[in-house]
């Protein structure tokens, strides 16, 4: 047990300090104490607190979310890619460090955190204001495993889903027709039958394709960092092997001619990354324009859309959910269900009719 004790000064008169062991058997000291019963009030505390295991040094609870934060993402950096690490800085930087950066860790409660989103949420996209709240949680979770604080506050807290996007899926007719007005018509064929990220795509490399196997491995992928192309990983840091029809063959395979095996299949003018060409004059969205204008029926697309039309290509040519879920790339089927579920066929009727049959074999009339 520790120990209450009295002591004098000249400006404040007589105060009370309590002295205990810590769980690492170094000596905790805490004075200020107006009255004895609240320094033996808080020894009382500190000694239950040990008992649980949920002691709490005040001197580590006093560090600020400012400190805690660079250390926070000097650690992200090396574990993420250089597109999502930017994003998380910027959040960082303009909405996390500003609000709470002067805050004692240990002083933060879930209601201010709760009404800090609320009130961004009415400023920013569901995306930022996720962001933000999952970074905060971040830091506050490391603090938890050093013993700084009991509980997060930056968790729990759900933020108002966005709308889902109007997806624009174009039929085989479509993706050809767009294929024929666009400068790089293979590589509009590539996209719309593979699902391919345009980061992924330009990363291309030819020796990750095998012409007889018709096997493409990503390994890396390209983002825009400030203007700059930057090469990474690729999403989830993992890599996948995406197959292509027999139809895509004389494409990839002209892609691949008379290159070095290091050598990308798609390149810009200037021999760097290929743009995605998606600006007023750039050459996908002058693409676009010219199939509109041929096709009253066509709709504006991006080529981030080629990725939701390859996925909905290949479902009505009936592969499975994890078939998608491999070919795109997604963390789990349940992402790919979340985006796609619409388009996968119901089978309700027919798994009753089939329970229906079943039944008329085993009981009779």
């Amino acid at each position: 047990m520790g120990t209450v004790t009295a002591y004098t000064t000249k400006t404040k008169g007589r105060q009370y300090e309590v002295w205990y062991r810590k769980p690492d058997g170094s000596r905790g000291h805490e004075r200020g104490f107006k009255r004895k019963r609240d320094a033996e009030a808080r020894l009382a505390d500190v000694e239950v607190a040990k008992l649980k295991g949920g002691y709490i040094d005040r001197a580590d609870a006093s560090a600020t979310i400012a400190e805690l934060g660079e250390d926070w993402l000097a650690r992200h950096e090396l574990k993420t890619t250089a597109s999502s690490h930017h994003s998380v800085d910027s959040a960082w930087r303009v909405h996390v460090k500003p609000r709470w950066g002067h805050y004692a860790v240990g002083a933060i409660t879930k209601r201010e955190v709760e009404a800090w989103l609320l009130e961004l949420g009415k400023r920013r996209s569901h995306t930022t204001v996720a962001r933000a709240r999952d970074l905060l949680a971040g830091i506050f979770d490391d603090a938890i495993e050093d013993n700084r604080v009991l509980k997060n506050p930056a968790r729990g807290h759900t933020i108002k889903k966005k709308p889902l996007p109007d997806e624009v899926f174009l039929s085989h007719a479509q993706v050809d027709a767009l294929a024929r007005a666009s400068r790089y018509a293979d590589l509009i064929c590539f996209l719309a039958y593979t699902g391919l990220r345009w980061g992924e795509v330009i990363a291309l490399r030819v020796r990750n394709v095998d012409l007889d196997r018709r096997r493409i491995v990503i390994r890396e992928s390209v983002t825009e960092v400030n203007g700059k192309h930057v090469l990474g990983s690729v999403k989830s840091h993992e890599r996948r092997v995406v197959a292509y029809p027999d139809f895509l063959d004389s494409a990839v395979a002209l892609a691949c001619a008379r290159k070095r095996p290091d050598d990308r299949l798609w390149c810009g003018d200037d021999g760097g990354y290929l743009r995605p060409g998606n600006s007023r004059d750039g050459w996908f969205a002058s693409a676009v324009k010219r199939a509109m204008a041929d096709d009253q029926s066509f709709r504006r697309v991006t080529p981030h859309d080629l990725r939701h039309t390859a996925a909905s290509l290949a479902i009505s040519a009936g592969a499975n959910v994890k078939v998608i879920q491999r070919m795109l790339g997604h963390k789990s089927a349940k992402v790919t269900l979340d985006t796609y579920a619409a388009l996968f066929p119901d089978d309700l009727d027919n798994v009753t009719a089939a329970l229906g049959r079943q039944r008329a074999t085993h009981v009779e009339r």
